[in-house]
């Protein structure tokens, strides 16, 4: 019989030392596990994760044990860590049943030592059926939702595929602000037609809704979706580049207004209230990734490795029944790829990157001339603590308007 993951028994699991093998930087980005459940009731036209639509529900007793030994491979890899954060994430996780999430969490808790304030961030989508499961997470250790809530316009949630309206997604927002001590959700902005007008409206009254964290994505055509058909036949129009640009500069002006300033490009929350779990990635921290598609980043005693995890569900079942995990990748990476994705990262975050560890993840500085070229533009700026000597470089809002540029200009 699974024991449910409450609140009361991860604070007694919780080890209190939250140091750990591997690698550690100032700035603690910490170990998080990721758990992806790749199935979804609809196929959103934008969306390019590895989500799959299945007609037959599956079988959640053999996925959960799938999952138990894909985690006991990952432990035998990564001994000795304190998980700081733990994150549901697909496709559509809040289709798994409670108990499906408690197991997974009480096999997370008995392989790994819990931080005593763990953070475990389920994604939901806003349909009242799936809502009615809320309390049933909660249970089983959930204390942090985040919900797809992508629009507040009817007729626009029809246009992305959504399968909720607006009130079921102000319905589902009241239920997880009543059961859960964090939530966030997600916005998506540059849809078809919008303009910046329309969406400071929305933006508006989605903060009348909002705790203290918010996602804002802008909309991308990816390859092999729906949307990128019908942008190539003419038939979907999206806001031009300057009218893109403009809905972003909004964005950052109405929240940040609001005391929810962006501390990641895509997303704004209180102080304090960040999402550990992304965190974890952004800072370069270890993460294990377990089910269809999930990646990890692991420091072990080679160095550091990239691993990556069979996409196809059953495909997936069938490597984990035969060789207890279902890894197709375990790259390990050189300092300069190490570099490149702490820049890539790191330089996301309002906080940007830490010098002195770029140079030791690189075994090199980045180059003087280019660092000083885009301070001079106004792009970049460096940044030394006097009582620390941290020296960080961020990038400006302009930098943030064209942070690929930025992050291949240095990684060049």
């Amino acid at each position: 019989m699974t024991v449910a993951v409450t609140a009361a028994s991860v604070a007694g699991r919780a080890n209190t030392n939250a140091s750990h093998q591997g690698e550690t930087n100032r700035g603690a980005p910490g170990f998080g596990v990721y758990v992806h459940w790749p199935f979804c009731a609809a196929k959103c036209p934008y969306c390019d994760f590895n989500s799959h639509v299945r007609h037959d529900p599956p079988d959640q007793a053999r996925y959960i044990a799938a999952f138990k030994a894909e985690l006991d491979h990952m432990a035998a890899l990564a001994p000795g860590r304190t998980v700081d954060s733990i994150f549901f994430g697909g496709g559509t996780p809040s289709l798994m049943a409670p108990k499906t999430v408690g197991a997974i969490l009480d096999h997370v808790a008995a392989k790994w030592r819990l931080s005593k304030d763990v953070e475990i961030t389920l994604e939901a989508n806003p349909t009242s059926v799936e809502a009615e499961r809320f309390k049933g997470y909660r249970a089983a250790g959930v204390n942090r939702v985040s919900l797809g809530v992508q629009s507040l316009n009817d007729a626009d949630l029809k246009a992305l595929g959504r399968l909720h309206d607006v009130a079921q997604a102000l319905t589902a927002i009241g239920i997880a602000r009543e059961t859960f001590p964090r939530i966030s959700f997600d916005l998506i902005y540059a849809r078809p037609h919008q303009t910046v007008a329309d969406w400071r409206d929305e933006l508006g009254r989605a903060l009348a809704f909002a705790a203290d964290h918010l996602s804002v994505y802008q909309l991308t055509i990816e390859e092999e979706t729906r949307f990128a058909d019908l942008y190539r036949l003419g038939k979907l129009a999206v806001p031009d580049e300057d009218t893109a640009a403009d809905l972003y500069h909004a964005t950052q002006e109405i929240l940040t207004a609001a005391g929810m300033p962006a501390y990641e490009i895509s997303n704004h929350a209180a102080p304090g209230a960040e999402c550990r779990h992304n965190l974890v990635y952004w800072r370069y921290g270890e993460y294990v990734g377990v089910g269809p598609g999930a990646h990890g980043r692991l420091a072990l005693a080679d160095g550091r490795h990239a691993t990556a995890i069979e996409k196809a569900p059953e495909r997936w079942l069938t490597r984990v029944s035969g060789q207890g995990h279902g890894m197709v990748t375990d790259e390990l990476l050189t300092l300069d790829e190490q570099a490149d994705e702490y820049l890539l990262m790191g330089l996301r975050l309002n906080e940007g990157i830490d010098l002195d560890r770029y140079e030791a993840l690189a075994g090199r500085t980045l180059d003087p001339a280019r660092l000083a070229s885009l301070v001079e533009h106004g792009l970049a700026v460096v940044v030394e603590d006097p009582a620390t000597g941290e020296r960080r470089v961020r990038a400006t809002p302009a930098g943030f308007s064209v942070l690929d540029a930025v992050v291949a200009d240095l990684a060049a």
